[in-house]
């Protein structure tokens, strides 16, 4: 509260005057006629003003004597202190912080010196510009930038550190459309085929390959399926609903009801029999069966061996494709058994065009590559997001 001590103000009386007043830091403030309605209301605006001016960093109270004169860089000072707390969960930061850092960075770069009052909309069209040319940014998330950095012109117009027009001015700008900037577009990110998908499957260990399929069928992210709990899955009904105790929407005082139908009951199954505030797919558990079962440890940024393998003779020198050297490699000196991958024969094969031919062996190799590729990309994902609960 305004006080050091906590007390709040009180509403007085001063009787040579007959007016209301209050006392704060020693200076004695007025409100009109003692018990009218318009003291009152002075009177609460007063204490509300005070105790949002006291929960402000003291950087960002405002001097409204020295407002003209705030930097660029003295707004973004204090916008990132309040940033720090805002954008937080747990105490950890969350991903827009850092997206709030990338966008403000060319602002900082391009008029950090700049009067903030004097910041308009010819400026931040050229701070746009800077994205498209130096950073070879695509259009959508140059627009994405450009509305953050109007988001903190917003706050730093309600914290009064600079004048509304300034804001206003810069709502002026419009975004980037398709087909009218030299911005380069993007395509859109589309779903790993099932196909590629499956052949991952045999690979992983099963609480692995259980999340995987289980966020192929739900459509629930990553994060979801990692944080999944037998006290968050709703099982009175034929189709289970599973609500998330923490979604990236919560803050908005949303809910998230994902259904669950058969096929994915079943794969959750096996994984119910633990404590109701457990989670289903746990690290240790995974890791504990990969060692239990002398699975080597998976490494994505290596080059399967059955794809080597289905490259045969052409990319490796002399060595015939069926090579048992190129399964039985360990480290510790002892041969592992042979990993079973997909078939050249799998593939449709074109006309007068055979697998063990020369073109024949690079298209394999891409279609494999790609397989890899795309698989990767997605256990990447949802590793990283299994990764932040760490093991259990």
């Amino acid at each position: 509260m305004p006080q050091r001590n906590g007390h709040v103000p009180s509403y007085r009386l001063h009787k040579p005057s007959g007016q209301a007043r209050v006392i704060v830091a020693g200076q004695h403030i007025y409100l009109g006629k003692y018990g009218s309605p318009e003291s009152r209301e002075k009177y609460a605006r007063l204490i509300a003003e005070m105790s949002a001016d006291e929960a402000r960093p003291a950087a960002a109270k405002p001097n409204y004597n020295s407002q003209p004169e705030t930097s660029v860089n003295e707004m973004l000072l204090t916008y990132w202190q309040f940033a720090e707390t805002y954008y937080s969960k747990d105490g950890v930061a969350t991903k827009e912080l850092e997206n709030m850092k990338d966008a403000i960075w060319p602002l900082r770069q391009l008029y950090g010196s700049t009067k903030a009052a004097d910041f308009g909309p010819q400026a931040l069209k050229a701070v746009r510009q800077h994205m498209i040319t130096e950073q070879n940014l695509c259009r959508n998330v140059v627009n994405w930038r450009i509305g953050r950095i109007k988001r903190v012109f917003k706050w730093a117009v309600a914290e009064e550190l600079v004048p509304p027009s300034v804001f206003h001015g810069l709502q002026a700008l419009a975004g980037l459309r398709y087909g009218r900037t030299e911005a380069r577009e993007t395509e859109p990110i589309k779903p790993v085929d099932d196909q590629y998908v499956d052949a991952v499957l045999p690979f992983v260990t099963p609480h692995v390959a259980a999340m995987i399929q289980v966020q192929r069928l739900t459509g629930m992210r990553p994060s979801d399926v990692c944080k999944m709990r037998p006290s968050d899955i709703d099982r009175s009904a034929d189709v289970w609903v599973f609500e998330p105790y923490e979604h990236k929407n919560r803050w908005r005082g949303h809910r998230r009801l994902i259904p669950i139908g058969p096929k994915a009951q079943a794969i959750l199954r096996p994984f119910l029999d633990r404590d109701p505030e457990a989670f289903l797919f746990s690290p240790k558990e995974s890791e504990a069966w990969r060692l239990e079962t002398g699975r080597p440890t998976s490494n994505t940024n290596a080059r399967p061996r059955f794809i080597r393998a289905s490259c045969g003779p052409e990319r490796h020198g002399s060595r015939p494709a069926n090579d048992a050297s190129l399964n039985d490699r360990s480290t510790t000196g002892t041969t592992r058994p042979p990993i079973a991958g997909p078939s050249t024969t799998d593939f449709p094969k074109q006309k007068r065009l055979t697998s063990q031919s020369p073109i024949g062996i690079r298209i394999n190799c891409a279609i494999l590559e790609a397989q890899k590729f795309a698989a990767i990309m997605a256990l990447r994902r949802l590793k990283s997001c299994w990764g932040m609960l760490g093991p259990m």
